[in-house]
């Protein structure tokens, strides 16, 4: 049966380009040591941005401004974004409680009262990543002690706050830009080279001893496929590349968790099937298909990287394959060939989830064409 699906020049450069394989000798410098390098950079440049602008403009402690531009900045935009969304909430909503109850009883009382009632109000409003900085804030204008009064403190606490998050989105817009719906985009077609990679791994397993390394794919792919919906809600928060692009990338991204639940059912099937003989009996029409499913793995993959998805793939019809394997199937149990009823059980089990995963390979570039606008090429 043939496993291993004869990939193009282009398909094996993507794979490369997409860090899921080298080209020849791993560089140290790779593409993720590149963005750390850069993110790094990006930060302390924003921090001590922010100190010499509140030393400039006469705010007292300065360093409040840097801390909130070295937290709120991200490894993309859109990261950036939500996270300054929720310092400034919690900073305004601790600064105006602080201010508050610092005129209402006494202390410990009031700092407790406004402690649980900041915590209360960010999380009834969805906001519960703000309710520490709330408290935080409290704290500050509430119990240090400082020289001017509690309201100078609430107003010189937002400012630098504000002063940080301004400092950190121009930065991270300014320099080295770094969107999380571009990065979403190649982490997609990264998880669908995973994704045929441990397909790979799997069909070997149903004719002979699986890879050593399968639980390693699965585990890798698992590990693509979360960090791929931290970076989507990243790209929900970018105000840049408009509806099409946010439906597209849910639309594959949705397909990614469909496609990774079929994989883990089919390796679930070919287990203890390596002695199975049954499948030999399905060629070349089993063969067929699982070289078409894996060409398909990385011809969607292409589509995401290129974020165009409207051209269907030429020489490939897995309804066509899974037509005739079906038709194979019915021969051979008309041969009346002597199989446990296990094994032939196992080889339904299979050709029904590869039948999912070359369904949802198609319906992936399908729904997400049709999500982006685009229109459809036979």
């Amino acid at each position: 049966m043939r496993l291993k699906a004869s990939r193009t020049w282009s398909q094996r450069q993507l794979a490369v380009k997409l860090g899921v394989e080298t080209a020849g000798k791993p560089r140290w410098l790779s593409r993720e040591h590149q963005r750390l390098l850069i993110h790094a950079t990006k930060t302390a440049l924003a921090a001590g941005l922010c100190w010499w602008l509140a030393m400039r403009f006469g705010l007292h402690d300065g360093y409040w401004g840097a801390i909130s531009a070295m937290i709120v900045l991200q490894s993309n935009f859109g990261a950036t974004i939500t996270a300054s969304r929720d310092r400034l909430l919690g900073t305004l909503i601790g600064a105006v409680l602080g201010f508050g109850f610092s005129f209402v009883g006494a202390l410990p009382w009031n700092y407790l009262a406004a402690v649980i009632l900041a915590i209360t109000i960010c999380g009834l409003l969805g906001f519960k990543s703000s309710s520490r900085l709330a408290g935080v804030t409290i704290t500050i204008v509430m119990l240090v002690q400082h020289g001017g009064s509690h309201w100078t403190i609430a107003l010189d606490r937002v400012a630098q706050v504000v002063l940080g998050i301004v400092v950190a989105l121009g930065v991270s817009t300014l320099i080295f830009p770094d969107r999380a719906r571009l990065r979403l985009r190649d982490g997609l077609a990264q998880e669908l080279l995973l994704m045929g990679a441990y397909f790979e791994g799997i069909l070997q397993g149903f004719r002979g001893v699986p890879p050593e390394g399968l639980s390693a794919m699965r585990e890798d792919t698992l590990a693509m496929l979360e960090g791929n919906d931290g970076l989507l809600e990243a790209a929900r928060s970018e105000p840049s590349g408009g509806p099409g692009w946010r439906e597209g990338l849910s639309m594959l991204a949705q397909f990614g968790r469909s496609l990774m639940d079929a994989l883990t059912a089919l390796e679930l099937a070919v287990k203890d099937s390596h002695e199975d003989v049954y499948a030999q009996h399905l060629e070349p029409e089993l063969g067929l298909l699982v070289t078409d499913i894996q060409t398909g793995f990385h011809y969607v993959a292409q589509c995401a990287h290129r974020w165009s998805f409207h051209v269907a793939p030429k020489q490939i019809d897995l309804e066509a394959d899974i037509a005739a394997l079906e038709t194979r199937m019915a021969e051979v149990r008309l041969q009346g060939l002597n199989f446990s009823q296990a094994e032939i059980l196992r080889a339904y089990a299979v050709l029904l989830h590869l039948k999912q995963i070359a369904r949802l390979l198609r319906a992936s570039r399908v729904e997400t064409s049709r999500a982006m606008g685009e229109a459809l090429h036979p």
